[in-house]
């Protein structure tokens, strides 16, 4: 510690966030010899590379994905530090909350989110979007979100707590011939295989599971969100293959029907992710413990 100073350790996050030292040389306001010099500073006191050349920038080594954890959070204790403990107060906020939902997401957090934020944060705003997982991580590092919610398995180097655990079933019409046929029992491959049915382009997941059974060819609809699944599926012989929180939300309950079949990943986890950097800032240490309590499944 007595070789560093804290210019280095954040130089190192600027890098680690950014994967390119010019772009982090621009963000700290150095020239690219001064950020090159004090890396090589950094790296004889670490006794590690911390980085290597890629054709688009740099990657980190197994050294620098550890040291991120620890600096990260250090820088955001110290920030933490120096920010008023006091200076946010919901009741009086007027601030942006910026939030990573898909449409599906968007259906099921927000309704309930939008009622406790009038109540607790009637003065603060709501900001949702879709990014592409690679993305994510970086964009809650940069502070462009806050929080992504959702089944994110593509995102590493978040901290993050489990929310709940849902599963995919497949939703069509009270009616359809072949949930007459099955009651309530499961599908089987070959079940699945005489069903058309309609995908959403935005989520991956459902995609590759559908690619993972060949039934792609069984794909009669392909639609680019989720808003138009309900009138849809209640109007046609067409099913979809969606979590089962959301399926169970149609209303009028009782002109849809949910049936579990033998899928490769039947059931999956929604989490919470968030950086590292900032997660000890007063607005956004607030945000986190509101999502929480929303949202976490208790045990």
């Amino acid at each position: 510690m007595r070789d560093l100073d804290l210019n280095l350790l954040r130089l190192f996050d600027t890098v680690y966030r950014t994967r390119n030292i010019s772009r982090a040389a621009e963000q700290l306001g150095l020239s690219q010899p001064a950020t090159s010099q004090a890396l090589t500073r950094l790296r004889l006191a670490v006794g590690d590379h911390l980085f290597e050349r890629t054709p688009g920038g740099v990657r980190p080594t197994q050294r620098a994905e550890r040291l991120a954890q620890s600096v990260q959070a250090g820088l955001a204790l110290l920030e933490a530090g120096l920010t008023d403990e006091d200076a946010f107060d919901p009741l009086a906020s007027s601030a942006e909350l910026r939030l990573h939902l898909t449409d599906i997401g968007e259906a099921r957090f927000l309704p309930e989110l939008m009622a406790e934020m009038r109540r607790v944060a009637p003065g603060m705003q709501v900001q949702a979007r879709t990014w592409v997982q690679s993305e994510i991580a970086q964009a809650l590092d940069n502070g462009d979100i806050h929080f992504a919610i959702g089944f994110l398995p593509e995102i590493g180097n978040t901290a993050r707590t489990d929310l709940l655990t849902d599963r995919y079933v497949l939703l069509m019409r009270a009616g359809h011939p072949l949930a007459d046929q099955l009651g309530r029992r499961s599908l089987n491959l070959q079940q699945l295989q005489q069903l058309d049915l309609v995908a959403v382009r935005s989520h991956a997941q459902t995609l590759r599971i559908l690619h993972s059974l060949n039934l792609e060819r069984r794909i009669r609809l392909m639609t680019s969100t989720f808003l138009a699944l309900p009138a849809i599926v209640r109007d046609t012989d067409l099913a979809v293959l969606m979590p089962r929180a959301i399926a169970s939300g149609f209303e009028p309950a009782d002109r849809f029907q949910v049936l579990d079949a033998r899928l490769p990943t039947d059931d999956f986890t929604v989490a919470l992710h968030w950086s590292r950097r900032h997660e000890h800032l007063p607005m956004q240490r607030w945000a986190r413990e509101l999502l929480v309590r929303l949202f976490q499944a208790s045990s």
